[in-house]
């Protein structure tokens, strides 16, 4: 089978003489390097892309795709412009919401809350949030109860029941059949006197008591220890609102045509709309995280670079082991470039050898990286993802196929870049000099 001589002989280089194991030894540790370097980079980068998605993906579970408003965040007549959205482009369903920042109490704990104030059968459909909902103990095995009992679907108009997150409810010492007690401002109003000053009609605060029918758990600090919901019309009649609502949250068919359907909504309406999308709610959040996931790249290739350039000190010793074979090639004909290919031939394939295992192992880690951090927690009994800090508390990862091939090219290159001066200075072997004490 026909090879070019210099892999042919290159390839032949990769194992040193037989009485000099130390080549040997060094080869073996530039390509466990590399191989560690790429395992490495595509474990990290797969788990920083499954953190990104998971936040991604439940930020759109609890949230919306699109937020239409008014200026002052109070918008009437919300069936007639839930009409309108509904016949936007990429529209599929719109729900009202009521939105405010509230205190709960229970005993002597209290805790600031964001209440949410949902219709159940239209918050289903632009949101995720029975997703979350903690099931009783038992509740999978009733069969046709569905998720009435404990969904969104427990709130009903003029019960006062709450839907809290499992944080929220620790915090307040709270579970399922207990009641809290809600705190608010009221409404006030500004009375001129004859006199033409002003004074606040009516400052006691709103009080109420809610029934805790469910708990949820999102996995985000952010939902879990401050959020809760009631139904819309418990809220709209607690803060006297009247027929106006906070807003409506809109659901598209395609997340990253928020920006578009935003714009389309903005040009169609009429009168001084607020509106707001997701990427531009956690914008800051996402950005972030980008800009972590390109630093921590170029951080972790660093790391595939210092394994590459051992191959320098590798190849420089075999050359100098194999300088009386280089000089017996140059007298019988061979090229200074040919030589030169020689030891870049050699110096590829032990890039490419490690290389392909690191991509291997990368890949199987990555895969099982969720199991092996929780076997890691279990034994260590040490909880690596803690929700006050992470915000979340469990990730998968997510392998993009784009970012394994920038990662092994990125490999096999800096591999081959190092193999340059050493295969250089292979060509610079001078035949007699060589030769000359053998």
């Amino acid at each position: 089978m026909f090879q070019p001589l210099s892999a042919y002989i290159g390839l032949s280089y990769i194992k040193a003489k037989r009485d000099n194991h130390f080549i040997s030894f060094i080869s073996l540790a530039s390509v466990v390097g590399i191989a560690l370097g790429v395992i490495v980079l595509i474990t990290v980068l797969s788990a920083v892309n499954g953190y990104e998605e998971g936040m991604r993906d439940r930020f759109l579970k609890m949230f919306s795709h699109v937020t239409v408003s008014d200026a002052d965040w109070q918008l009437p007549h919300w069936e007639k412009r839930k009409r309108e959205v509904l016949e936007a482009n990429h529209v599929i369903a719109a729900a009202p919401f009521v939105e405010r920042q509230v205190m709960l109490k229970e005993a002597e704990k209290v805790q600031a809350t964001l209440i949410q104030g949902v219709l159940p059968e239209l918050e289903n459909q632009v949101a995720f949030i029975d997703d979350f909902i903690v099931r009783p103990e038992g509740s999978e095995a009733v069969e046709g109860e569905g998720e009435s009992s404990v969904g969104l679907s427990a709130l009903k108009a003029g019960e006062y029941n709450i839907i809290l997150g499992v944080t929220l409810a620790k915090t307040l010492g709270v579970v399922v059949g207990d009641s809290v007690m809600l705190l608010s401002p009221r409404k006030q109003s500004f009375i001129i006197n004859d006199d033409g000053t002003q004074t606040v009609d009516d400052q006691t605060p709103l009080l109420k008591d809610f029934n805790v029918v469910a708990t949820f758990k999102a996995d985000m600090q952010v939902f879990d220890s401050g959020t809760a919901y009631i139904h819309m019309q418990d809220a709209v009649d607690l803060f006297e609102m009247g027929d106006d609502v906070t807003g409506l949250r809109l659901k598209i068919d395609d997340i990253f045509k928020a920006q578009e359907v935003t714009y389309a909504i903005a040009d169609a309406s009429k009168g001084d709309y607020l509106l707001t999308n997701w990427t531009t709610q956690n914008a800051n959040l996402f950005k972030s995280l980008q800009l972590f996931k390109t630093m921590l790249f170029m951080i972790l290739i660093l790391i595939i670079g210092i394994a590459a350039f051992n191959l320098v000190s590798t190849l420089i010793m075999i050359v100098t082991d194999k300088q009386s074979d280089i000089a017996i090639l140059r007298t019988l004909g061979m090229s200074p470039a040919q030589v030169m290919r020689l030891f870049i031939v050699q110096g590829s394939v032990l890039g490419l050898i490690g290389t392909v295992i690191g991509v291997s192992l990368g890949l199987l880690v990555a895969v099982n990286l969720t199991d092996i951090v929780s076997w890691l927690e279990q034994l260590l009994n040490y909880q690596f993802l803690k929700s006050e800090i992470h915000q979340i508390t469990k990730i998968d990862t997510k392998i993009i196929v784009s970012d394994v091939v920038i990662i092994a090219l990125s490999a096999l290159a800096l591999a081959i870049l190092a193999t340059l001066y050493p295969a250089w200075k292979a060509s610079k072997v001078q035949p007699a000099e060589a030769l000359r004490y053998d």
